[in-house]
């Protein structure tokens, strides 16, 4: 009887160990923060008009934010690394364009599947060169980010604009229209992209050397340079990234909107950099997760879908996302300046 007791008492005293230790880790998750947030809105939004749970609505949100979060994740290597790009939305387009103008140059003389597959090709190499440009001066003629990004946010859009003179190009093939448009399972084909990039991506920043590399930049440069890591190659290398994962953004735009409209992409570059900042990553470098990034995306994608389903003012919402940067920028100095005075002490 005794024994019975013992035991009771024993699974007990393991039950509340168990409970113990799953709070713990619960509270401890770095991006609860920021997923309390995400939650409370999505509840206030279904409370207010229950359109936003129905499966059509979730498809499109999905499929809008995950278009953004692809770009997202690249930008969160750039700026770990203490840099910025503000040439993403001109890629987006730059890439468009390109995929485009292959479908319709060539459309007659290959089979489509075929044709998709070189045209892709050749928008994934068109965000890669501007990537190159940018890392280039960056790593290697010490320009600094902002201004090299921002001659290339005009450049790249003038180029585009030149080249399109202004007009879009369609119609496309409906192969290609797939990609943007389609459904597999009942989720948009862009969200299956997306979670694929984000785990790679994951998996690189935290478990590979060259995932260390960046944390180690955007830390401290010279220290990391000290410590035998090639700071330059690093810092090309997460640029050349941010223009391929742009790229990419710009295909699935195209094929999503049926057509490259010379202007797509414009102001990417401040959504993006909003989530990402909104998920934690800091302007400063040496810190952010591809998790973070991902809700941070979420959180804006879906204030501004609740934003129309509850018929708010479509100027207001620029507002909100602006007073969010402001917020999440607060918080991420905030924190910097108590870490500082703490090392301090």
């Amino acid at each position: 009887m005794q024994s019975k007791q013992d035991d009771n008492r024993f699974i007990g005293s393991s039950s509340t160990t168990t409970l113990g230790h799953l709070w713990r880790k619960i509270i401890s998750f770095r991006e609860l923060g920021i997923l309390i947030p995400l939650v409370l809105i999505c509840l206030a939004t279904y409370i207010i008009n229950p359109v936003f749970l129905t499966a059509f609505n979730i498809a499109s949100v999905l499929r809008a934010i995950s278009l953004t979060a692809i770009v997202a994740i690249s930008m969160t290597f750039v700026l770990i690394t203490g840099g910025l790009d503000l040439s993403i939305g001109s890629i987006v387009a730059m890439a468009g364009m390109a995929t485009a103008g292959v479908l319709k140059a060539w459309e007659p003389a290959l089979p489509e599947g075929i044709l998709i597959v070189i045209a892709v090709l050749m928008g994934l190499v068109a965000g890669l060169l501007v990537g190159l440009f940018n890392g280039s001066l960056i790593s290697f003629f010490k320009i600094p980010p902002l201004i090299v990004t921002l001659g290339s946010l005009y450049a790249v859009r003038g180029l585009v604009e030149v080249a399109t003179g202004g007009v879009p190009i369609y119609p496309l093939p409906a192969g290609f229209l797939t990609l943007g448009q389609g459904n597999f399972l009942g989720l948009p084909i862009p969200f299956y992209v997306m979670v694929a990039l984000a785990v790679i991506a994951h998996l690189v920043l935290n478990h590979t050397t060259y995932g260390r590399s960046v944390y180690a930049v955007g830390g401290n440069e010279e220290t990391a340079r000290l410590s035998g890591i090639n700071v330059e190659r690093v810092k090309l290398s997460v640029y050349m990234l941010s223009g391929l994962f742009s790229a990419i953004g710009g295909i699935l735009l195209t094929s999503r909107i049926s057509t490259l409209q010379p202007g797509q992409g414009k102001g990417w570059e401040l959504t993006v950099i909003a989530a990402v900042i909104i998920g934690g990553t800091s302007l400063m470098g040496g810190s952010g997760t591809i998790l973070g990034t991902l809700i941070g995306t979420a959180i804006t994608g879906v204030l501004v879908n609740a934003m129309v389903l509850t018929k708010v003012n479509a100027y207001w919402q620029n507002v909100v996302v602006g007073l969010i940067i402001i917020f999440a920028v607060g918080i991420d100095m905030f924190q910097r300046s108590k870490l500082l005075s703490g090392g301090k002490q």
